[in-house]
C-alpha cells in the first residue's frame, strides 16, 4: 500500500513509537511517506528513519513551568497555514493515511475522503479508559485535535476495551545483560525548568539522578548528572536505573513498566491526557504521582521497591499485520493476540 504517515513532532514519545511502526511497515513492503509537524526541523532529533519525510508547521501546545499556557497556544495558532498545508499535500494514489495525533494528515484524510487510522495513546480515549474530568475545551481538544476513521489506541492496561499494549523499542527487549543500579534514578521533566528540577533533587545526595529535559550539554554536579539529548544514552540509563521520575506522558512510563522500573509521575497541569494518565497509574497501582515538584513525595517514593516487569508484547507486529490485512473494522483479534503475548500482569 501507499501510506501517508503523520507524526506529531512535539513529543519524543510520539517519535519513538512512530519509528517502530514506520520501520515495521517498511519491512512489510509498504511505501511510506512521513509528515512531521509541531516542531522546527532543526529541533527534531534522529529522524532519518522517517525518510522520505517533510516537516510542516502544524499546531503546537505551549507550556510554561509545568503548566499549559492556553493563551499563548491560541496566539501561535496559524489556521491559514494549516489549511494551506492540508490542500497542498499530494494525495494521489494514497491507499491510507495514518496519524499519530498529527493534525495536517488527519484533516487531509477528512477533506480528501481517504481512509485513516489514528495510532497512539490519545486514541485510547475513544474507549472507556480512565479519564480526568478536565473542562469542555480540554476534552474537545483531546478527542478532536486529530481524529481518524479507525482508532488503534494504546494503553498500559486493556481495561476490557479494544486498545493495544504500549509500543516498546526493540532494544528494550534485550535487557538480561544489564546491571541495575539501585541508587540510579532517571529524571525526564521537559516541561519543568532545570533550576526547579535541581532544587527538588539536590537534597537527596545518596542517589544519583540522571537528568534529561531542557539540558543543552552533558555535565555533572555531584550526584546530579545533567544529560543533553541522546537516544542511545537515554535508553541505556533507562535500562540501568531502578526508577523513573517523569511527566505523565505515555511512552516513557510504558517503557519503564515494561522493564519493571518504579514510577513517579508529575502530570502537566491543565493537560487532560497527562492528568488522565496519572489517574490511570494510581487506579492500576502501578506507581505514584505528584502534582507539584514535591520533595516529600519524592522522599517517600525513593524508598519504594521496584515492581515486576510488565513484559509487553511487540505491539507494532500486531498493528502492522492488522494494517496490512486491510480489514480495519476487525481489530479485536489483533488486540487480544497482543495482550496474550504480554507478561502475566498485562493479560486480560
Amino acid at each position: 500500500m501507499k501510506i501517508l504517515f503523520g507524526v506529531q513532532g512535539t513529543g519524543n514519545g510520539h517519535m519513538s513509537r512512530c519509528r517502530e511502526l514506520v520501520r515495521k511497515l517498511h519491512e512489510s513492503g509498504h511505501e511510506i511517506e512521513v509528515i512531521l509537524s509541531g516542531r522546527k526541523e532543526e529541533e527534531i532529533k534522529d529522524i532519518e528513519v522517517f525518510s522520505p519525510y517533510r516537516v510542516l508547521k502544524g499546531l503546537t501546545l505551549v507550556t510554561y513551568r509545568g503548566k499549559m499556557n492556553y493563551i499563548e497556544t491560541m496566539f501561535q495558532l496559524d489556521l491559514g497555514r494549516l489549511m494551506s498545508d492540508v490542500f497542498m499535500l499530494d494525495v494521489n494514489g494514497l491507499d491510507l493515511i495514518i496519524t499519530d495525533f498529527e493534525p495536517v494528515t488527519s484533516m487531509a484524510a477528512r477533506v480528501r475522503n481517504i481512509p485513516s487510522i489514528g495510532f497512539g495513546h490519545q486514541y485510547a480515549f475513544r474507549y472507556k479508559v480512565p479519564m480526568a474530568r478536565g473542562n469542555i475545551f480540554e476534552r474537545y481538544t483531546l478527542l478532536n485535535f486529530a481524529p481518524a476513521q479507525y482508532n488503534a489506541g494504546l494503553h498500559w492496561h486493556h481495561f476490557n476495551e479494544p486498545v493495544f499494549p504500549p509500543v516498546i523499542p526493540d532494544s528494550l527487549y534485550e535487557n538480561d545483560h544489564v546491571r541495575i543500579q539501585e541508587k540510579k534514578v532517571l529524571v525526564y521533566l521537559p516541561f519543568e525548568e532545570v533550576e526547579d528540577v535541581t532544587r527538588l533533587l539536590r537534597p537527596f545526595d545518596s542517589y544519583e539522578f540522571h537528568i534529561y529535559g531542557k539540558v543543552r550539554e552533558d555535565h555533572d554536579d555531584g550526584h546530579l548528572r545533567y544529560r543533553g539529548f541522546s537516544r542511545e544514552g537515554f535508553l541505556r540509563d533507562l535500562q540501568e536505573c531502578s526508577g523513573v521520575v517523569c511527566n505523565a506522558g505515555f511512552e516513557l512510563p510504558g517503557e519503564a513498566l515494561h522493564l519493571g522500573k518504579k514510577l513517579l509521575l508529575r502530570p502537566l497541569d491543565g493537560q487532560i491526557e497527562q492528568e488522565s494518565n496519572a489517574l490511570a497509574l494510581e487506579e492500576l497501582s502501578l506507581g505514584m504521582t505528584m502534582h507539584s515538584l514535591d520533595g516529600n513525595v519524592l522522599r517517600d517514593w525513593l524508598v519504594k521497591p521496584c515492581r515486576n516487569p510488565m513484559q509487553y508484547s511487540k505491539t507494532v507486529d500486531f498493528i502492522a499485520e492488522w494494517i496490512t490485512k486491510g480489514e480495519w473494522d476487525n481489530m479485536s483479534d489483533y488486540v487480544e493476540a497482543a495482550w496474550a503475548e504480554s507478561g502475566e500482569n498485562g493479560r486480560p
